[in-house]
């Protein structure tokens, strides 16, 4: 019988937290479950305890070369065989009535996709926060294209709606040929939603708390640097060429443009201070200065103290 629900775990060395994860995702109450967890090819013992887990609902993709959250993603999506696909990362949690909520939410409006709010976890199991007002999602309804692209503005908000996981009508990822961007190592979950939104595909909105988000030192999520956004910079381009933006739309992501082009300024900022280039810092804020507004008080003073050094050298 097809599962309700096909959960992929992309996992890279994920020994530690991946019982976890694929716990929280059997536990599902109200909705038929599979787990799919792709190992991208791991150098621990990640592979193994997959392969461990008792449970029948369980099948493990190994992968035989490192292909990255979206190619392990996408080789998870390949193999799921579930009416719904939702994607768990190997280091988070959903609450047990996750996935009947959202389904249930989905199909009263009709939507191909759901998304749903987010608990940030500390390492040593305390909420630290949620991510969105229960009052503002429930206002929402149905995300829409424009409103998706413009709460993701990069360093305009600690939280955006790019921290969203939502779930997929696998057909519907299928028939429109949807997967991930496996050239992207921050940032895929953001273009394959908006992909499907641009589709024409309605997005539900389910105000409930369902997915648990652990903060963990050294999660790349967490850790942005120049490469990322020059990689996002590229994905977007290609996005906005195959998709028929509307007005909203449009404007919306004129908006992310310009603030990946600031983020893009300010980590090669941040890069020439570090390296003590002022010639190439100072260079850089004037042709984007908006940019600096980024900058923390103590990095802003360096960069302050390297435009004197140079305009004292210009002086000579």
């Amino acid at each position: 019988m097809q599962p309700d629900v096909s959960f992929v775990i992309a996992a890279y060395n994920a020994e530690l937290t991946l019982g976890r994860a694929i716990d929280s995702a059997l536990a599902q109450q109200g909705v038929s479950v599979e787990v799919v967890v792709v190992d991208d090819r791991s150098t621990d013992g990640t592979l193994e305890i997959a392969r461990a887990h008792s449970d029948p609902r369980v099948r493990v993709v190994a992968l035989k070369s490192n292909c990255g959250p979206g190619g392990a993603r996408n080789a998870g999506l390949d193999a799921a065989l579930g009416r719904w696909v939702a994607v768990l990362d190997s280091d988070d949690t959903v609450r047990p009535e996750r996935l009947a909520a959202m389904i249930a939410c989905a199909e009263k409006r009709g939507a191909a996709m759901a998304v749903d709010n987010l608990e940030v976890i500390r390492e040593d199991g305390t909420t630290l926060d949620v991510m969105f007002s229960g009052d503002f999602l429930e206002g929402l309804g149905q995300l829409s294209l424009a409103d998706f692209i413009a709460g993701n503005l990069v360093f305009e908000s600690t939280f955006n709606f790019g921290y969203m996981k939502p779930i997929f009508l696998r057909g519907y990822l299928d028939g429109h040929g949807l997967r991930y961007d496996e050239s992207l190592r921050i940032g895929e979950d953001y273009v394959l939603l908006a992909s499907a939104l641009a589709r024409g595909g309605g997005c539900a909105v389910e105000p409930a708390v369902g997915y648990s988000y652990h903060v963990l030192q050294g999660s790349i999520s967490r850790v942005l640097k120049l490469p990322h956004v020059e990689a996002m910079q590229r994905a977007d381009r290609i996005f906005a060429e195959v998709n028929s933006l509307d007005v909203a739309a449009r404007e919306a992501f004129t908006l992310r443009t310009r603030s990946l082009e600031q983020a893009a300024t300010f980590l090669s900022l941040v890069e020439h201070i570090k390296s003590r280039s002022p010639l190439k810092a100072v260079r850089t804020a004037l042709g984007n200065p908006s940019a600096v507004r980024h900058l923390r008080m103590p990095i802003a003073v360096r960069l302050q103290r390297l435009a004197q050094q140079f305009a004292s050298r210009s002086g000579r």
